[in-house]
């Protein structure tokens, strides 16, 4: 390759590039001053109103319901308690299915963005940040992509760049055996490059300073990706088309779709996000507008406003002198961008874009904890000056998403502990002591259209999903068929309920972990799944084995609503349920990838098959 810079255990880079990449200060408002003038989106108002007032709206209504009948004979501290966390919980599930009506609505009208014209090239950096992961895949990936941007002929240029923080050392030899196969299956002038640190000081946000700083000035622009991240060449060139065309763009993310997996729990990620997800991201989309967000991966960004508005600093605390690292980066760096003039913008109508979901029920909740830790950051960062109020917003809807889960915890013990009326827990505390409130008595058919309720909203944005599948441009027949559809959409239903208490206790130690100061550990995703055994599985679910049977008890005696037995029975059979979260499934959940695979995914398998066939070749010498 011409311009290689030789570097030690065997990199292969281009020449240097430098980029400055300065660390912003989030105590001043910072406004870039090449940003350009770019128009805001129309009518950008009307859909946040459209998504927002019924959410507050019906919130409101629930609240007075709750208010109303709570307040006879007075309201007591605790009764306050119960009406707050059941006002602050139910907004966001209001908000999740105005969110989803919208994006019906956008759906229905067909409402589309496209690139008119010729836009001029950009030179795009394909990045791939990778620690420990599995080597065969990542190049595997790779090179599918890049033999699929040779075929499509765009005037774009792309450069490959795989950014190792890898600490193994076997791995580290693995990622230089596949370099040297990648190297060879490529033809001449397809640009790839490859660069291990030794220090992986600062982690993913380290490794991309790094490349930036050195780099980063020789192209217009990045595409990040993840080590599981595949997209077809008519997705990148989409990206690459649409910042080049609206020069006021700093970043632009699309909307990813998870496949890969044959375990149920992957099964069941895949179909709730191709039936259910599209019509959240449209949505999302929809009222986000160029405050949108960022999820570190599968988006392209504007080097040079990259560079010079989202640097990070680290966390200050009071145990650490040099502060913590900032552990979900992405919805910072958006945030700062916005801050600093660019436009931010999701659009989920650029398919093609996918990743891996986590196989098991185990392993989506050990990156639950990274991602809680990470989320629970944001709350500190809210007084960030000069951050838009809708990046604002973001960054508070990542902390809620988690601190949701102690607030149903909550919720759920005192349901428990109010039972059926005058048979219920409470009432042994409330006869001769005046610290308890004597609670207003909820019949058997109230508690139950409660539950009701709240399990139709749950519900409301899968069934209009299923509407948008049933009206759309994907036939049925993509999903297997309208009888396997109609299966699939109840078992993920089903499924989704059973597996929706356990997620939660997860969640509630997630949050005390990391309100105990425990640090998550940095490790690759076990993306086809850790290997657990009964005893394991047993261990990791203690907890949620424990409430389930304790309410199981209740409910027995007469003690505790028979409303809660789904939740019982969920939480009670946690371990068999984790572990039947494992286990392959061979039809039901069908997606239109799995019944049939787009070329680029293909592609992929077949460049994976041939990494791991040459994974044992020895090093050409260079």
């Amino acid at each position: 390759m011409d311009g290689v810079t030789p570097f030690p255990g065997g990199d292969v880079m281009p020449r240097p590039a430098p980029l400055p990449h300065p660390v912003q200060d989030l105590r001043r408002a910072h406004r870039d001053p090449r940003v350009p003038a770019w128009p805001p989106a129309r009518g950008i108002w009307w859909r946040r109103a459209a998504t927002f007032v019924p959410a507050v709206t019906t919130t409101g209504g629930l609240a007075w319901a709750f208010a109303d009948w709570l307040s006879d004979g007075g309201m007591w501290w605790l009764e306050w308690l119960l009406l707050a966390l059941v006002t602050a919980t139910f907004f966001w599930v209001a908000l999740s299915v105005a969110t989803a009506t919208l994006g019906l609505g956008c759906h229905l009208l067909h409402r589309r963005g496209g690139v008119r014209g010729a836009v001029p090239p950009l030179d795009v950096a394909l990045v791939v940040p990778v620690y420990n992961e599995e080597t065969a895949d990542v190049f595997g990936n790779a090179c599918a992509m890049m033999m699929a941007l040779r075929d499509a002929g765009t005037a774009h240029r792309f450069d490959l760049y795989i950014l190792s923080d890898t600490q193994d050392a076997a791995i580290a030899l693995a990622e230089r055996r596949a370099l040297a196969t990648l190297r060879r299956a490529l033809p001449p002038g397809l640009r790839v490059w490859y660069r291990r640190r030794l220090d992986n000081s600062g982690r993913k946000v380290g490794n991309l300073r790094d490349w930036l700083e050195t780099w980063g000035g020789a192209h217009d622009a990045m595409l990040v990706l993840d080590a599981d991240s595949l997209m077809s060449a008519e997705a990148i060139v989409a990206l690459a088309d649409e910042m080049a065309a609206d020069p006021g763009a700093g970043l632009i993310q699309t909307a990813p779709l998870v496949i890969g997996s044959e375990t149920v729990f992957g099964r069941m990620q895949q179909f709730a996000a191709a039936v259910y997800g599209s019509l959240l991201s449209a949505g999302l989309a929809g009222w986000a507008g160029a405050e949108s967000n960022y999820w570190g991966h599968n988006a392209i960004l504007r080097t040079r406003a990259f560079a010079d508005c989202a640097g990070l600093p680290r966390m200050p605390t009071l145990m650490r002198r040099r502060g913590a690292l900032i552990l979900s980066h992405d919805f910072v760096e958006a945030a700062l961008l916005r801050r600093a003039g660019w436009a931010v913008r999701f659009l989920p109508g650029i398919g093609g874009s996918y990743e891996e979901p986590p196989a098991t029920l185990i392993d989506y909740a050990l990156r639950d904890r990274r991602w809680c830790h990470g989320n629970l950051q944001h709350l500190a960062l809210l007084g960030t000056r000069g951050l838009h109020v809708v990046s604002r917003f973001h960054l508070l809807h990542g902390a809620m998403s988690y601190l949701l889960s102690p607030a149903w915890f909550i919720l759920l013990v005192i349901w428990a502990l109010l039972g059926n009326g005058p048979d219920s827990v409470i009432s042994y505390f409330s006869a001769d002591n005046p610290l308890y409130p004597v609670w207003p008595e909820m019949s058997g058919v109230q508690s139950g259209m409660i539950l009701l309720f709240m399990y139709a909203m749950l519900l409301a944005p899968k069934a209009m999903g299923a509407l948008a599948v049933l009206l759309g441009e994907v036939p049925v027949a993509r999903f297997g068929g309208a009888g396997r559809f109609a299966a699939s959409l109840v078992a993920e239903i089903v499924l989704s309920i059973l597996f929706a208490p356990i997620m939660m206790v997860q969640q509630v130690v997630a949050v005390l972990r990391t309100v105990a100061g425990i640090r998550p550990m940095w490790s690759p995703q076990a993306r086809k799944g850790g290997d657990y055994g009964a005893a394991s599985v047993l261990k990791f679910h203690a907890l949620e084995t424990v409430s389930g049977l304790l309410l199981a008890l209740g409910i027995a005696a007469g003690l505790v609503s028979l409303w809660l037995l789904p939740i019982a029975v969920s939480l009670g059979l946690a371990v068999p349920l984790s572990m039947l979260s494992g286990r392959r499934l061979a039809r039901l959940m069908a997606t239109p990838e799995m019944v049939d695979p787009p070329a680029i995914l293909r592609l992929a398998r077949a460049s994976r098959a041939m990494f791991r066939a040459a994974d044992t070749t020895p090093i050409a010498a260079e």
